[in-house]
């Protein structure tokens, strides 16, 4: 049997582990699941930015240890075993990215010890230093996959709405590049929290009941950021609690239904906005949508609303999960890493030549 790769992703809204288990070539996700947090661990994640070094370093090892345990019971649950598996790739959690603080940082947790002590195969980790030491943001990563997957095909925009929306240009004789658009999930899930009791507004219903403040947007839209040339990351804090107050508080639950259609409309017309500003018209064609953001169908239909000359799918269109994606990306980027292969795309994060991205623990 062909040996596998996992991947395991934990994003930023800290819901729960992603794991994945591919075959590299021909590439396929062989399976996936995510399994949740309790809520008391997500909300120390969470809170993870104001922890102290030692808290930080408990949680490091925590979350190692808890990897472990999730990735034991997923091979049990595949039908699989340590023996099966060539490499685990595991993006951690984020607990800060400032790639443009005074001394550039960005910081992810999950000790991958536990995972090879249990295992006895490497884990590479830790993506993100070598990117930022070599000049770049650190992020987005998740464009090297899209090109290996859609890279010799015609023009496809990649689009992710996680936490945070980011998208990558790739096709035949395009030279990839892609960058953090701006918000993805995080307004949204935290008014969902706020105001209805619910973590997110599932399918985005409550949003197709009210009626979004386009001008407010149009406003929104002239932010620095926006106008900022790729490439360009973002912290979830960047579209967080104090930028939804600021901009659209104060919060009252009986306009929630305007408030979810006005940021499901933001987080829309950035993406629209950000598209018509960098990509070339004769690239905007299709756009791929991944993430959990793909669910929403007011969100969707907003997109559809802004860029009417481009078709929008999902990546089940073409076989991938929109769960699972950027996890098997991890598991990709894992097996180059530990063949000594470029894993990464530089144009996307501004880092002065291509390289091997990550730390391999045996």
């Amino acid at each position: 049997m062909t040996k596998l790769a996992l991947g395991l992703m934990s994003g930023t809204s800290a819901d729960g582990l992603t794991v994945s288990v591919v075959q590299v070539r021909p590439f396929k996700i062989i399976g996936f699941k995510n399994f949740p947090y309790s809520k008391k661990l997500q909300q120390k994640i969470l809170n993870a930015p104001q922890f102290n070094a030692a808290q930080i370093s408990e949680l490091n090892f925590e979350l190692g240890a808890l990897y472990e345990k999730i990735v034991q019971r997923f091979l049990k649950e595949q039908h699989l075993t340590a023996k099966d598996i060539a490499v685990v790739g595991s993006h951690g959690q984020t607990i800060v990215h400032a790639p443009r603080a005074c001394v550039p940082h960005s910081l992810q947790i999950g000790e991958p010890g536990f995972m090879a002590a249990a295992l006895g195969v490497p884990v590479v980790s830790d993506f993100r230093a070598k990117d930022i030491a070599l000049g770049g943001e650190g992020a987005p990563l998740i464009p090297f996959f899209d090109e290996y997957i859609w890279g010799q095909k015609s023009p496809k925009i990649l689009l992710n709405i996680g936490g945070i929306s980011n998208f990558s240009l790739v096709g035949k004789n395009i030279k990839t590049f892609g960058f953090d658009v701006g918000p993805g999930n995080t307004l949204m899930d935290l008014c969902a929290q706020q105001l209805l009791r619910q973590p997110f507004d599932k399918n985005g219903a409550i949003a197709a009941k009210g009626r979004p403040d386009k001008a407010r947007v149009a406003r929104l839209l002239k932010q620095s950021f926006f106008q900022q040339k790729p490439p360009k990351s973002l912290d979830k804090n960047d579209f967080g609690k104090t930028y939804l107050i600021r901009h659209f508080g104060p919060l009252q639950k009986n306009r929630a239904g305007d408030l979810l259609a006005t940021l499901a409309y933001f987080t829309a017309a950035v993406v629209a906005d950000q598209i018509k500003r960098f990509v070339p018209l004769a690239y905007q064609q299709e756009i791929v949508v991944s993430g959990g953001g793909c669910y929403n169908k007011t969100l969707l239909r907003f997109l559809k609303e802004l860029l009417p000359h481009v078709r929008i799918t999902t990546s089940l269109t073409y076989g991938i999960d929109p769960h699972a994606k950027e996890s098997a990306a991890f598991a990709l980027f894992a097996w180059l890493a530990i063949k000594k292969k470029i894993n990464h795309c530089p144009q996307a994060t501004g880092a002065k030549k291509a390289a091997v991205l990550g730390k391999i623990t045996l």
